[in-house]
């Protein structure tokens, strides 16, 4: 199921909303969009997760330095 949604967003944010459609990158406007807030959306997950992983107290699986890294790492958009 989807919903519409209006949303005003500044004219750069637009024209690179636009240039991605324009090159192939994206089907539409609502796809580059959608993209973007899943993206946040898995971003904020990814960052529970390695907050969760730091505050474990078994360090015998392997992943505490993993977790510990990983919860002081930024996440960056790399796309």
């Amino acid at each position: 199921m989807s919903r519409q949604l209006t949303v005003r967003l500044p004219d750069h944010l637009v024209a690179f909303i636009d240039a991605r459609i324009e090159q192939g990158q994206a089907s539409s406007r609502a796809a580059v969009v959608a993209a973007a807030i899943e993206r946040e959306r898995r971003r904020d997950i990814a960052e529970r997760d390695a907050a969760i992983l730091a505050r474990t107290t078994n360090h015998d699986d392997g992943f505490a330095a993993l977790a510990a890294f990983a919860a002081r790492t930024p996440i960056v958009d790399l796309a």
